[in-house]
């Protein structure tokens, strides 16, 4: 019987293969999509050496071939999911129960069935920047026309990246990964470099401006000192206190941000003031404490006694904006570091950057040598230098007209007022962390925005947008199909030449409106991921690329020009907030591949701190992440809401909702023929999405 039949298909639940955790039933399912294929089984394949490799046994029409299977799927799975192999059977051998005989399978001949579509790196500078890419993406090999973003790359990853590649001598833009994606395509337009020192010219200690997220957190009132990020991290036993002492000097001492101080505004109300001291300001004998364990062990109880502790000790006004506390298990056990810096100066990049050079700082301590850490490209003092300048330029004052439309527009209440910055506060907020599977998770980084030539936050964007809809129509809220969301970005956009903000420590993060409308849907069909789903996704990616520059110009006309600041300031600010962290890694993972040692600990993952008295920003916020989890990635995220605007049981309604949306957009991805470009694919033509499916149609009806 057919059952049988299908199940005779499925093989391992999950395997991991270059890097990635991947399911050989998905494979499956693809092939089994193909109008000439009956029966498919995909295997892993163990050859010499330790490797392997995916095979694909198919029964089908004789017409069938292993390429034309290989470009079917290869239209519809990331590059890493594509078996290397195809053998067409007649019939699937069983066994006597109907299960699949994997002894009777023939092997996959070496000559025929050659190791996957990947061409070998065609010159030194491919084969560099393939194993940058593997560093940058966790995966163990990239070859030269593998998709950066098919394989997980999101916009943070392409800033380590450019760093790695900097680090290397080669140069190129973030900007330029999104436009070329491939290491082939990087290496026809990157440039030498000599391993400049930092610009002479371009001196970091000084005064410096408030950037517009600083600002943004002023006007909400609340101590800075309370407001920090911590990793806590697994360290050798060997750790030693001098030894960290050095490495945390060289630390503050190379990366200006850690030196900054901060003076308040004056009793008239008037903006701080920040100045980067010069090296040395800095002792980091004040900074690093040592909890001996003796014969305890660390839990989540002690870890976040001791990070109060180390809150406590934080004073921007006295430039002192790092604590590490070493847990010193002994000799013989490995101990704990508690690395707890004021969110002054770090965001979700910044920690890509120090925890890499504390380690290197690290090690270089053991040998008596100078730190090996990168030469840092732009400084904090030069970019807020720039954001004032930019502020003010008229092209960017022009765009003012376009944030007043969009905060203008209709925007029914969720709740029945909006947040009271005395009642609504930290202090009172509650939160909800709910996490996605891995099976869910995988093909939302990879197959969906691939088949989309989309963004993970672009998915994600979708999905809430058509879970906010069906919460209003469930909650008499009404049929707005719209919303109107604050959106956090990495905030290091490429708004003036010259500038590499790649290795540079502080807090970037930029913060703006947006508003995005899927259009009218029917629940059931988003949960089945139904085809309206695919044009829903398409007008949200196509709403978000509307707004210049990643919207960075919100914030520099809302904070740092008194003119436009005073007209944007006096119209409403969106109900929900949203923020996407980008991939972290699980506990148990290294911090730096190849040194042994240092890992992110079990005991708690990131933390973080606010001073209960400050104003929530919004009356409900999502922040989501992706931790790499032994099992594969998963997707967490935390809702925190004001519990006078929202009960608790309508946010885990949404959030739910949201996680629905989430798996019918992966559905939808999983189906053939979904997927496609939109207009801003092709920057260059003047193309309507009509146009664009016209030709797509006229494509495939060619294949």
């Amino acid at each position: 019987p057919d059952g049988d039949l299908e199940f005779a298909g499925r093989t391992d639940h999950q395997v991991k293969i270059r890097g990635f955790r991947i399911e050989p039933a998905e494979i499956e399912n693809t092939l089994l999509t193909h109008p000439d294929i009956t029966q498919a089984a995909v295997i892993v394949h163990d050859r010499q050496a330790g490797t392997s490799r995916l095979i694909a046994y198919v029964v089908g029409d004789t017409a069938v071939t292993p390429e034309g299977l290989r470009e079917f799927v290869g239209r519809r799975l990331p590059e890493y999911m594509v078996p290397s192999g195809y053998v067409v059977l007649e019939r699937l051998p069983l066994t006597a129960n109907g299960k699949l005989d994997r002894a009777a399978l023939p092997d996959p001949d070496p000559v025929a069935q050659p190791d996957g579509p990947r061409r070998e790196p065609g010159s030194a500078r491919e084969r560099l920047l393939g194993e940058l890419f593997a560093r940058a993406l966790g995966v163990d090999r990239v070859g030269p026309d593998d998709d950066f973003f098919a394989l997980g790359g999101d916009s943070i990853v392409s800033i380590r990246l450019v760093s790695l590649a900097r680090a290397a001598g080669v140069v190129f833009s973030v900007r330029d990964v999104f436009e070329q994606r491939t290491v082939a395509g990087l290496a026809g337009i990157a440039e030498e470099s000599a391993q400049p020192g930092p610009d002479t010219g371009d001196c970091g200690v000084g005064m410096v401006e408030p950037t517009p997220i600083m600002r943004w957190f002023d006007a909400r009132g609340g101590g800075v000192d309370a407001f920090y990020q911590a990793m806590l991290l697994e360290v050798p036993a060997a750790l030693g206190e001098d030894r960290i002492t050095a490495a945390v000097q060289a630390l503050v001492d190379h990366h200006d941000a850690l030196r900054l101080s901060r003076t308040p505004g004056g009793a008239d109300g008037g903006s701080c003031t920040l100045e980067v001291g010069p090296v040395g300001a800095v002792p980091a004998a004040d900074l690093v404490r040592r909890v001996a364990l003796q014969d305890t062990d660390v839990d989540e109880a002690l870890v976040r006694t001791q990070a109060q502790a180390a809150a406590d000790r934080l004073s921007a006004e006295r430039g002192r904006l790092v604590q590490v506390v070493w847990f010193d298990a002994g000799p013989a056990r490995p101990g704990r570091l508690l690395l707890l810096v004021s969110h002054l100066v770090v965001d979700g990049v910044s920690w890509r950057i120090l925890l890499p050079d504390l380690v290197a700082a690290w090690e270089a301590a053991g040998l008596d040598g100078p730190p090996p850490l990168d030469p840092v490209g732009t400084s904090l003092r030069r970019w807020s230098q720039l954001l004032v300048a930019e502020a003010r330029r008229p092209l960017r004052v022009a765009e003012a007209e376009l944030w007043a439309e969009l905060l203008t527009a209709a925007d029914p209440l969720l709740t029945a007022r909006r947040p009271d910055p005395v009642r609504d506060t930290v202090g009172r907020a509650r939160e909800l962390a709910l996490s996605l599977a891995p099976e869910v998770t995988t093909p939302l980084l990879t197959t969906v925005p691939t088949a989309f030539h989309a963004g993970v936050d672009d998915v994600l964007l979708t999905a809430l947008a058509l879970a906010v809809a069906q919460w209003r129509r469930g909650h008499g809220r009404g049929r707005h199909s719209a919303l109107l969301v604050d959106v956090e970005g990495h905030g290091r956009e490429e708004i003036a030449g010259g500038v590499d903000l790649a290795r540079t420590v502080g807090w970037f993060t930029s913060l703006y409106p947006v508003r995005i409308d899927p259009g009218p849907s029917v629940w059931e069909e988003v949960a089945e991921g139904g085809p309206g789903l695919g044009q829903a996704l398409k007008r949200v990616k196509e709403q978000l690329r509307s707004l210049p520059d990643r919207g960075m110009g919100f914030g520099l006309l809302r904070h740092l020009n008194p003119e436009t600041g005073q007209r944007l300031a006096r119209l409403p600010v969106p109900q929900l907030g949203f923020n996407y962290l980008g991939r972290f890694p699980s506990a148990g993972a290294p911090l730096v591949p190849g040194v042994p040692g240092w890992n992110v600990a079990a005991e708690a993952g990131l933390l973080s701190g606010a001073d209960p008295a400050t104003a929530l920003a919004h009356g409900l916020e999502v922040n989501s992440m992706v931790r790499d989890t032994p099992d594969g990635p998963c997707l967490e995220a935390v809702w925190t809401w004001a519990p006078g605007l929202w009960p608790e049981q309508h946010v885990r309604a949404l959030a739910e909702q949201w996680f629905q949306a989430i798996r019918g957009l992966v559905r939808h991805g999983d189906r053939a023929g979904t997927g496609g470009h939109t207009p801003s694919d092709f920057p260059l033509a003047e193309l309507s999405q009509h146009d664009i499916e016209q030709l797509e149609a006229a494509w495939r009806i060619q294949k």
